[in-house]
């Protein structure tokens, strides 16, 4: 019998385009996915694969992803960017699909503002879903959703490994693409919330090591910041090195296990 394998795509803003060449060595060397959690960029990244997407039209996709079509600022109330184009976005992307038809089980992970919570999605409209986790804090005006208002899944669970091990993943694979860029030019105040957001998941690596983990790829992305979507080529480029690094200890990982 073979074993359950699950992924974990973190958060990590741009610098997630990296997780579309993790997933495409693992098609190509025929690692099966049974299972995806994702926070932030890594719910779009996964929900999108878990359509049925290959590597290469995830590929495609990335390339959509330049500001210019998402970007609608508003008057700064609850976030700079109002996030009215990139839910639409996401509509078309998905199709208006809901998560419990997807081909692999999805779960999508956000933050409940109000109380904290952590957030799990394993139902409803994905482009709803993917909205409420992508919701950087102080950037994207929250989500509203069923009473409630959601922000980003990687404020509460940056890389969703325990997530994934909870959907029923006997080999767990985590994808971490959060980094703390060191001496960034500040030229706004959305660049001072996005470095702050990069401190505090830096302390999350530091104290919240992913022990439920059998591989984690970490693909070096220190040279890209959150707003890097225009790099979308180098960053896929970048995850894919990573991933063929780790093979290996995957292939190792599946063959070694037992029920």
């Amino acid at each position: 019998m073979q074993p359950k394998v699950g992924i974990a795509l973190g958060a990590g803003g741009a610098r997630g385009l990296a997780h579309i060449g993790v997933l495409q060595v693992l098609e190509k060397h025929n690692i099966p996915i049974d299972f995806v959690a994702g926070s932030s960029i890594g719910s779009l990244v996964g929900a999108l694969y878990c359509m049925g997407h290959d590597g290469a039209t995830l590929e495609q996709f990335a390339y959509l992803f330049h500001e210019k079509f998402y970007l609608d600022f508003t008057v700064p109330k609850m976030g700079f960017i109002s996030g009215k184009r990139i839910k639409e976005l996401l509509y078309l992307l998905t199709k208006g699909k809901r998560i419990e038809e997807l081909k692999i089980p999805l779960t999508i992970v956000a933050t409940d503002l109000l109380n904290g919570e952590k957030v799990l999605f394993r139902e409803g409209v994905i482009a709803d879903a993917i909205r409420a986790s992508i919701s950087i804090p102080g950037i994207f005006v929250p989500e509203e959703h069923n009473g409630r208002l959601y922000v980003d899944g990687g404020v509460v669970d940056r890389v969703p490994a325990s997530v994934v091990k909870e959907m029923g993943a006997d080999i767990i694979i985590a994808a971490d693409v959060s980094t703390l860029k060191t001496k960034p030019q500040m030229n706004s105040v959305i660049d001072v919330i996005l470095q702050s957001i990069d401190i505090m998941q830096h302390e999350m690596v530091r104290f919240h090591e992913l022990n439920t983990t059998d591989v984690i790829i970490r693909p070096n992305v220190n040279n890209y910041s959150l707003r890097s979507f225009d790099a979308a080529e180098e960053l896929i480029e970048i995850g894919k090195r990573e991933t063929e690094k780790q093979l290996a200890t995957i292939k190792k990982r599946i063959a070694s296990w037992k029920e």
